[in-house]
């Protein structure tokens, strides 16, 4: 083989691989499979010139689509070249592939061919019939079933609307045109189902939109036509009744994908918004303290107390003896409200078992931490009179505050008999006599009184021995506060 004979195979080895770079940079290689009409397609704009629109599809031939094909009403173009636009192919031939978003023009051939190629119609709904709607679409009158059209709520809503249509059946040469809009949005909805189903996977963190309200939860778009469920209990850590207290119509969240499975109805996506934000109980190292007060929402109620959440997710228990030093407590709903704003303290973390012991009343304090400099031995006070027992009368002397008037002190008393007659409610003069500020017992005499007195502590040790009896060690307080739990 001659010098110029090598040279000659090797230009025409560079030339057969310039042409296979040029063609597959055009729009592929040879035995790219060719589109067929009723086939919908995306491509990207490359030029708008004159009355058309030339569009790279992928393939050899340009698509040309007719430029009144992208403007709105008022005239203007709604894209522009290096856009990315779908449509449908509704001819070929080895010359030029022709697009458009909808099939047009009129009479039975456009009819027909819209029919049998499943290229969508634009139609204009121009009023209500028995069983449906008629539809003005490619210059016939149609015939559109409500169960075929979309759900507007309202039927009159639809009146006057322009939207695609797919023409089912043309008979008695098109004066029986029958159309479908669901079966148009059921379509793209499994197209887009397949390549949402391509892509996504359990474990996904992915964001929408909120298109619609259950009872048993909120549903996410996650492509036209293809919706995800995120369950009540999977909106967030907080307790939510109602799909509306955590979300709205509209919004757009993040969620994580929990699920996708087969279902005879069709394919479930489960998700998860909360699992998307992160578990809040792994976070409240930095956030909440032992001994901490903070404010929160009372968000049930039970026998034994309330719970109340303190961070979103994080809930606490008021016991019901943490619930008021002012109080005799039986009932946890005398005290909160569902859905009221309280303040708590914070008495103990337990992030293994996921639980916080909260307290009322220690938030609002402790009427006892400064009882020495409220009162003193000796002093004499106008007090209420809380209840006559078998140990003596109990007088409320503050908020919180309770002192006993011996049995004993009463009957060694000079106005014995005016006791006798004395009802809760009534107001009555003491004198303290002991204050045991370790013991929370405060003992009291009759203003004037001069009998000689141990001081009430025989009569306290007789209640609280009589408690620890009865009721395994208990104070007068917890005593009530038991008794009343059985009796309710």
């Amino acid at each position: 083989m001659s010098i110029d004979e090598s040279q000659m195979m090797a230009n025409s080895a560079e030339d057969t691989e310039d042409f296979a770079t040029l063609l597959a940079e055009h729009g592929g290689i040879a035995d790219t499979p060719r589109p067929q009409a009723g086939q919908k397609v995306s491509g990207t704009v490359i030029e708008i010139t004159g009355d058309n629109v030339f569009v790279n599809i992928g393939v050899k031939v340009d698509g040309i689509m007719d430029r009144a094909d992208i403007l709105d009403l008022d005239g203007k173009e709604t894209v522009k070249a290096g856009d990315t636009i779908e449509a449908w192919i509704t001819k070929t031939s080895p010359q030029e592939i022709r697009l458009s978003r909808s099939m047009s023009g009129s009479g039975m051939a456009a009819l027909e061919e819209a029919q049998a190629s499943a290229i969508p119609v634009d139609g204009k709904v121009t009023g209500i019939c028995k069983g449906g709607y008629t539809v003005e679409v490619l210059g016939k009158s149609a015939f559109c079933p409500g169960s075929q059209m979309e759900n507007f709520g309202d039927p009159e809503q639809a009146v006057g609307r322009t939207m695609q249509f797919l023409i089912l059946r043309v008979e008695s040469r098109g004066r029986n045109v029958i159309v479908s809009h669901r079966a148009l949005k059921e379509r793209e909805r499994e197209e887009n189902l397949t390549k949402v189903l391509e892509t996504l996977k359990a474990g996904d963190i992915i964001e929408g939109r909120i298109t619609r309200l259950a009872p048993f939860g909120a549903f996410m778009e996650l492509a036209p036509g293809v919706e995800g469920m995120i369950h009540l209990s999977e909106l967030s850590w907080s307790r939510v009744g109602q799909a509306d207290e955590a979300v709205s119509h509209g919004d757009r969240v993040r969620v994580k994908v929990l699920a996708i499975t087969q279902t005879d109805k069709g394919v479930r996506i489960s998700l998860s918004r909360k699992q998307a934000d992160g578990d809040p109980w792994e976070e409240i190292g930095g956030k909440l303290q032992l001994g901490q007060v903070v404010q929160g929402k009372v968000v049930r109620i039970a026998p034994f107390g309330a719970f109340v959440e303190i961070l979103p997710g994080i809930e606490g228990l008021v016991h019901v003896s943490e619930m008021s030093w002012t109080k005799r407590i039986a009932r946890p709903e005398d005290v909160v409200t569902v859905g009221e704003t309280v303040s708590v303290k914070i008495q103990d973390i337990n992030t293994d078992s996921r639980r916080i012991s909260l307290s009322l009343r220690d938030a609002e304090g402790d009427p006892w931490a400064d009882i020495t400099e409220k009162f003193s031995v000796g002093q004499t006070l106008q007090g209420t009179v809380e209840s006559s027992t078998q140990y003596g009368i109990f007088v409320t002397l503050a908020d919180g505050i309770t002192g006993l008037l011996p049995a004993g002190t009463i009957k060694r008393a000079k106005n014995v008999a005016e006791f006798t007659k004395i009802h809760g409610g009534e107001s009555i003069s003491v004198v303290i006599q002991n204050i045991d500020v370790a013991a929370r017992r405060i003992s009291l005499v009759p203003e004037g009184s001069d009998v000689a007195s141990d001081g009430g502590d025989s009569e306290w040790k007789v209640h609280m021995n009589a408690g620890r009896t009865s009721t395994g060690g208990m104070g007068i307080m917890a005593q009530a506060l038991q008794k009343a739990l059985q009796k309710n």
